[in-house]
């Protein structure tokens, strides 16, 4: 890298719009979308897609609520000619469902594309051709007025074969390609130019489509060109004006969020961002922004999981683990203090659930776009005592009380560090029926018991256990069972115990659930362990979770 990189490289100059309104609007509706992943996003593949990719692909495009969609480049090759003859052909595309086509200023080509058309109910014709200096002096050599004249002259062509053609309903798309470093003035004399061949009104709509087709500078910029031409172009209310924006800067989805603040009513891009170089804007990311903002985007994404199975079969590309709202990663949380805001923010919902969704670190609720909550926590040696305690509570309902969520998160962490990867669901409740008594013969086990209670206040139990393979008979008496069942295990054992923090509930709702208790016991050296055990009879789960506790000091 150049120590000085301005001998190279030039700040591209800003607008000048010293009166902008964009900053002061707010977005209240959704934009029109166009999905250009069959064409655009088609062609920056390593291997474009075959016809059965592009269907399947066109299938789920549909599905999500689209319509319009960019499908060919019809001119360019023969399977894209092929793609839009079979989408026509099989009448796959539904009525209100209008498919777009791209084009060269080439007679040859137009004249191809329509070609490609013939039939359809309804369709866009999207022109274009480069507008910048880079473009006219370096690729093309031509003047602006042969850039104009070329962009006329095929736009006169483009409403001859259209007038032609009466029983389709045409729309009529043109793109000052390069928009985003052409001169905002000649963007506005070619754009008025075309305008005045097509001639727009009602019956004969018309996109004027800016696109970034190259980021060449920051959003705010952008937005600074969308607003000139807007407050600039005398048609504006004859035409939707619509973005394209890429990502090269890596601000793609923030053009075209304040392309629209600055008067755009419509945006392409593809799912996901897929697109040349960075990329293209990322539609599923744009829409879902709107949506936690409360604004219906159109677009239904409900089934977030199919979308990627589709979109990384037809792109044969991953969609990134930490991609917004679709990746695999993107509702987790490692991290022990995230874990537990999320856990109180979800304890909090449980007594409010139809509230405002208020969930820290948790923009969206993935039950929307088809997620379940296990995704959400998940843990590692970075873990604190909330995330195992949080998947114990939504796969086993399990509310383990805070001294025994410490505990355990401790051989969470111990476990994690030991094997160097994350701790499944599976593994995190394996771990904790072993270290709490929840298994099929603990070393104490409750064989059966018998307990009474008297009027003076005094319960007296007497039981039978099995300890380390020997049959124990206990006799006992203290102010409750438990601290009954204690005394007489002391007793046989010679051990001094106490009970320090004794909590139950039930697992379920229904009068016939499983109750789980949960016991720590102490001994006069301050050492506590704990014990755990689930069973339909809430003094028999106690009991055994008291000896659970109780293993430790007992057999250790």
């Amino acid at each position: 890298m150049l120590k000085n990189p301005s001998l190279k490289y030039t700040p591209h100059p800003p607008v000048s719009l010293s009166d902008r309104q964009w900053p002061n609007n707010t977005l209240t509706r959704p934009p029109r979308w166009l999905s250009t992943d069959l064409r655009d996003g088609n062609q920056a593949l390593a291997e474009p897609m075959d016809g059965a990719r592009k269907r399947k692909f066109w299938d789920l495009l549909v599905a999500c609520g689209f319509r319009e969609i960019e499908v060919a480049f019809p001119s360019a090759s023969q399977t894209d000619f092929d793609f839009v003859r079979s989408l026509i052909e099989e009448q796959r595309i539904p009525y209100d469902v209008n498919i777009q086509v791209l084009t060269q200023a080439r007679e040859d080509l137009i004249a191809r594309t329509f070609e490609s058309l013939r039939g359809v109910h309804q369709a866009t014709v999207h022109l274009y051709n480069a507008t910048a200096p880079l473009f006219r002096d370096i690729v093309f050599r031509q003047t602006r007025d042969e850039i104009v004249q070329l962009a006329v002259s095929a736009a006169r062509q483009i409403r001859q074969l259209c007038d032609e053609t009466p029983e389709t309903a045409w729309t009529f798309q043109y793109s000052p390609e390069t928009f985003c470093f052409t001169e905002p003035e000649f963007a506005l004399q070619i754009c008025e130019a075309v305008a005045a061949v097509w001639d727009p009104h009602d019956s004969r709509p018309m996109i004027i489509n800016l696109p970034a087709t190259v980021e060449v500078s920051m959003p705010n910029v952008y937005a600074d060109q969308i607003e000139y031409f807007c407050r600039h172009f005398s048609r504006r209310q004859q035409v939707c004006i619509s973005v394209h924006p890429h990502n090269d800067r890596g601000t793609g989805i923030a053009c075209a969020e304040l392309a629209l603040l600055a008067g755009a009513e419509r945006v392409e891009g593809c799912l996901f961002g897929n697109g040349e170089r960075t990329g293209n804007a990322d539609l599923v990311t744009l829409a879902l922004n709107l949506y936690t903002q409360g604004i219906s985007p159109g677009l239904d994404f409900s089934q977030m999981k199919k979308v990627v199975e589709v979109v990384e079969e037809c792109n044969q590309l991953p969609v990134a683990p930490r991609h917004p709202y679709a990746g695999e990663l993107v509702f987790t949380a490692f991290s022990g203090s995230h874990q537990d805001a999320i856990k109180k923010g979800f304890a909090a919902r449980q007594h409010s659930p139809d509230t405002l969704w208020q969930i820290p670190y948790l923009p969206l609720d993935p039950a929307d776009i088809g997620c379940s909550y296990e995704a959400v926590i998940r843990v590692n040696s970075q873990s604190g005592k909330s995330g195992a305690a949080w998947l114990l509570e939504q796969n086993h309902n399990l509310v383990l009380p805070r001294q025994l969520q410490q505990a355990f998160s401790l051989r969470v962490q111990e476990a994690a560090e030991r094997g160097e990867k994350e701790m499944s669901q599976m593994a995190v409740w394996a771990l904790f029926r072993q270290s709490y008594g929840l298994v099929d013969a603990p070393p104490l086990r409750l064989e059966k018991y018998n307990c009474n209670n008297h009027p003076d206040q005094r319960t007296t139990l007497s039981a039978e256990i099995i300890c380390q393979g020997k049959r124990l008979s206990l006799q006992g008496e203290g102010n409750g069972f438990l601290s009954a069942a204690l005394t007489a295990l002391c007793r046989e054992v010679k051990a001094e115990l106490e009970i320090v923090s004794y909590q139950e509930h039930t697992l379920g709702k229904r009068s016939d659930s499983r109750s789980v208790a949960y016991v720590c016991c102490q001994d006069r050296t301050g050492k506590c362990a704990w014990g755990v055990s689930i069973d339909s009879d809430i003094s028999r789960a106690s009991l055994q979770a008291m000896l659970n506790a109780a293993e430790d000091f007992v057999t250790g």
